[in-house]
């Protein structure tokens, strides 16, 4: 533990970050599974509503900089390519 106030100042300043980061990583990967299962369940209409969401949320959280931009781009890339693939 940290001795030093400023330390112990940074370790609360990191702690709450760090919660904060992954409420926003988890908001993001429940919004891609939510685009996977419309997929998978055959709902074109519902699957191109969600990967907007779910588009938006991978681009805020890579502008945060809680995952890579690169990331964020892949993963828009294959959602929207296996919605687009749909019957």
């Amino acid at each position: 533990m940290a001795n030093i106030d400023s330390a112990k100042k940074r370790a609360r300043q990191s702690e709450v970050r760090r919660a904060h980061n992954a409420s926003l990583r988890s908001r993001m990967r429940t919004a891609v599974k939510r685009v996977r299962k419309a997929i998978a369940t055959g709902e074109k209409d519902v699957a191109q509503r969600e990967l907007r969401a779910a588009a938006s949320m991978l681009d805020s959280t890579a502008g945060k900089g809680v995952v890579h931009k690169n990331m964020a781009a892949r993963n828009k890339s294959r959602l929207a390519a296996a919605v687009k693939a749909m019957a």
